[in-house]
């Protein structure tokens, strides 16, 4: 099998050209000029140095995301260029999966971060896992773009020495000292970014499993919202043309979803506020306050799982509270489920603060329920 491996999700501009088990060629470059005119000027010198006949290669492997929005979309112009040319399959490789395959072999955990600015990072958590006389990548969290507050919660509960690299390391380097507790250490120059090599391996990997596509269907996985797509993110009061979408959302996301004929009646409630957020007439996500006393119970919050860690709940939520001030609310409780860090720092992140446990809040797994308050 010959693949030919394109990565520009960050800083760097890479192209290799992998055969079977051999790494036939690698030109990997992070020095000023852009991608746009970098990467087929590289590829041609390997073209020309290794006299690759393009009637030989067998798909196009790339970086699919995460990473630059812009060093993306010129990764998947190029790998979409050569496909249609060449009548080859891409093969998209996760751009995070790529940076932990890096460090093939280790005993460590290995999280790559790459600095997805707006304090977060794009970031995953990995293990190698020896399968015979092979070690697989097993992937412990998926690729997300979350704060790196969140991760390091994550990499401590796991309790084992992690490996950090990628180009967020040097900008989150203050808060690894005083948030992880558990030890690790940092790669060095030659293993800690992008390399075009990496995607080609996990990507013969991944064509000999079929996970392959075409050059119509490739499209970046950008993992958070652009700047012009957050913007066309709206969010408004729920009405009853929303309810079946909403309900649709709940079952795919909660062991004991409302019901429609639930949410129906909360429409009813004067002392309800429920909310959707939309983009293009499609429903994301909804959230809802119920209202007592001058104090909101916030309950509902359910983001469409292709949507999350986009920013969207934080959105939602940040409009009800601000909605429910100007209708006479000073605090805002909600429950959530104790497992469920994710929730947990995007709750504390908008001013909450757990003030209790209740046992057994919660069934379908049985587990207990974070009580948050902000006052």
């Amino acid at each position: 099998m010959k693949l030919i491996a394109v990565d520009s999700s960050g800083l760097v501009a890479s192209v290799a050209v992998i055969e079977d088990d051999i790494l036939v060629a690698e030109y990997t470059i992070q020095y000023k000029k852009t991608h746009s005119q970098t990467l087929l000027p590289m590829l041609d010198e390997i073209r020309n140095m290794i006299e690759l006949d393009f009637n030989e290669v067998d798909g196009i492997a790339v970086a699919a995301g995460p990473g630059s929005f812009t060093g993306l979309r010129i990764g998947s112009a190029t790998a979409k260029g050569l496909a249609f040319a060449m009548g080859k399959p891409i093969v998209p490789v996760p751009t995070v999966d790529g940076l932990a395959y890096n460090l093939y072999g280790t005993d460590k955990i290995v999280c790559p971060i790459m600095d997805a600015r707006r304090s977060q990072v794009y970031t995953g958590i990995y293990e190698f896992v020896l399968e015979g006389d092979i070690y697989s990548l097993h992937i412990i969290r998926e690729q997300c773009a979350v704060a790196f507050a969140e991760i390091a919660d994550s990499l401590n509960e796991l309790g084992r020495e992690v490996i950090f690299l990628g180009d967020g390391v040097p900008v989150f380097r203050e808060e690894m000292k005083s948030l992880m507790k558990v030890p690790y250490t940092f790669v060095p120059a030659h293993m800690n970014r992008q390399r075009a090599a990496s995607i080609g391996v996990l990507g013969s990997i991944y064509f000999a499993q079929g996970r392959i596509q075409s050059g119509e269907e490739h499209s970046p996985e950008y993992l958070r919202l652009s700047q012009a797509e957050r913007e066309r993110v709206r969010i408004r009061p729920m009405e009853r043309a929303d309810v079946e979408r909403i309900s649709q959302l709940e079952e795919e996301t909660f062991s004991m979803p409302w019901s429609s004929d639930s949410f129906l009646e909360m429409l009813e409630n004067t002392n309800a506020r429920y909310y959707v957020a939309e983009r293009d007439g499609h429903v994301l996500g909804a959230c809802g306050v119920l209202m007592a006393a001058g104090e909101g119970n916030i309950s509902n919050v359910v983001v469409d799982e292709k949507e999350r860690n986009r920013g969207i709940g934080f959105k939602l939520l940040q409009y009800l509270i601000e909605d429910g001030l100007k209708n006479g609310l000073t605090a805002f409780t909600l429950e959530v489920r104790v497992s469920n860090a994710a929730a947990i720092h995007l709750y504390k992140k908008l001013g909450f603060f757990s003030e209790g446990i209740r046992p057994n809040f919660y069934e379908k797994p049985n587990e207990d329920a974070m009580i948050m308050w902000k006052r």
